[in-house]
């Protein structure tokens, strides 16, 4: 079973929501994701801080990304996670490429 980290904007948060129960339960990926339903507003600096290092971990623990671009929408942060995953060696597969 292949463990995947899940990247995307957080505007699409109930898509990732959907998408990671599909990849788990139709394709047996074991899914990390990070979906908390907060607002970025309600953060402050250092908790995301805290939040980014804890999503870089979950792709070094992971085999491959799964980038959530729906509607070709790739935000500058999942822009940098696509650039971490490839410089660590991972796979990255995009939603708009996958059929789910």
């Amino acid at each position: 079973m292949q463990t995947i980290t899940i990247c995307g904007s957080m505007r699409f948060e109930k898509e990732m929501q959907r998408i990671a129960f599909e990849l788990e339960v139709k394709h047996r990926f074991n899914v990390l994701q990070c979906v908390y339903g907060l607002k970025k507003s309600e953060l402050t600096p250092a908790d995301l801080d805290i939040l980014e290092e804890a999503h870089l971990k979950r792709i070094d623990l992971s085999d491959a990304i799964y980038v959530v671009d729906i509607g070709g929408h790739i935000g500058s942060m999942t822009r940098e996670e696509i650039k971490y995953a490839k410089e660590n060696g991972k796979e990255i597969i995009f939603h708009s490429e996958y059929a789910l």
